[in-house]
């Protein structure tokens, strides 16, 4: 008998395959996926089974959390692009000695590698949160990086970048008015700004974790119809400093992030949502219907290519969470 977790992972992949185009988009969109086994009791699904799902619903590339081989072997020769996570506990190890860094970047990346499309490292995900004392910031984030990218130049591999996701609630303190959006200013001086340099240099994006329904749980002033695309005259939010009117939640916090990365200089870097969706249980207005309208209101968007008032071609890549 199949477990309720599984019931709800086909329940999840039915929703979203109404939703995702065949057509491809300015914006690349992807899928999270982890495995479930690590979270609930429920009944293993092969890798096999997994990139073959994600390549019938004409998702363009995968962010995998966990860097699981077998799962990174199934989605050899299928133009899906991986965005590769490599755990937290990992980072301080790799940062401390180049040779394990190699190591990783040897069993993980060069023995799939270009069968498996691997364009993208996260060395990490939101390591920010995990040291949230001003006294102690995570410095050997940077050095884990460098030492990822000198790991692939060394093996001859030039096309993957290397970069780290953050989440946008804790190294963004105000989203509103975009225009007036920085980074905090602890973190934001010894973590971010050496790390915007380093993608600077090396042609590389900033990977943000957004999450809508977090803010508009969390302030009254925003209306779940603003937050969920919801076309209408009252649903806009106005950047009196620009003039420019923001009719979603999705666009304005891009924008904000956009409007950070310009006061430290550095504008014109990509961006990669790496997580963004909406629950649908566990707290007011946490349902699946919201929940299946803000994704397919999402990707329409998407599919437009308008992208937001700051980026005309909006986010490089979109990751909705999750499969």
């Amino acid at each position: 008998m199949q477990s309720a977790a599984f019931n709800l992972l086909l329940l999840l992949i039915s929703f979203t395959a109404i939703a995702i185009p065949s057509i491809t988009s300015a914006t690349t969109i992807g899928v999270t996926y982890s495995n479930p086994a690590s979270t609930y009791s429920s009944i293993p699904i092969l890798p096999e089974k997994i990139a073959s799902k994600v390549v019938a619903m004409n998702f363009q590339a995968v962010r995998l959390l966990d860097s699981n081989p077998e799962m990174i072997r199934a989605f050899a020769d299928t133009n899906v692009a991986i965005l590769l996570s490599i755990p937290n506990p990992m980072i301080p190890v790799l940062a401390s000695n180049l040779s394990l860094a190699s190591l990783w970047v040897y069993h993980n990346v060069f023995v799939f590698y270009p069968r498996t499309k691997i364009s993208v490292i996260s060395v990490g995900d939101d390591v920010i949160s995990s040291y949230s004392s001003p006294d102690d910031p995570p410095l050997f984030l940077l050095r884990a990086m460098q030492n990822v990218q000198k790991s692939l130049e060394n093996l001859g591999i030039f096309k993957i970048s290397v970069s780290t996701t953050f989440s946008f609630s804790s190294i963004i303190p105000n989203a509103f008015p975009p225009s007036s959006a920085k980074f905090e200013q602890g973190n934001g001086e010894a973590i971010i700004r050496p790390i915007l340099r380093f993608l600077e240099r090396t042609n590389s994006s900033f990977i943000i974790k957004i999450d809508p329904y977090e803010m508009y749980r969390s302030r009254s002033s925003t209306t779940i119809g603003f937050a969920i695309f919801e076309s209408s005259s009252f649903n806009f939010r106005e950047d009196l400093t620009t003039g420019v009117k923001y009719h979603n939640l999705f666009d304005m916090m891009v924008d904000a992030v956009i409007s950070s990365m310009a006061v430290m200089g550095h504008e014109n870097l990509p961006v990669i949502v790496a997580e963004t969706g909406w629950p649908s249980t566990g707290g007011i207005g946490a349902t699946p219907y919201y929940s299946w309208r803000f994704l397919r209101s999402l990707i329409g968007h998407l599919r437009r290519g308008s992208g937001t008032p700051l980026r005309k071609g909006g986010p490089l890549e979109v990751y909705i969470f999750e499969l």
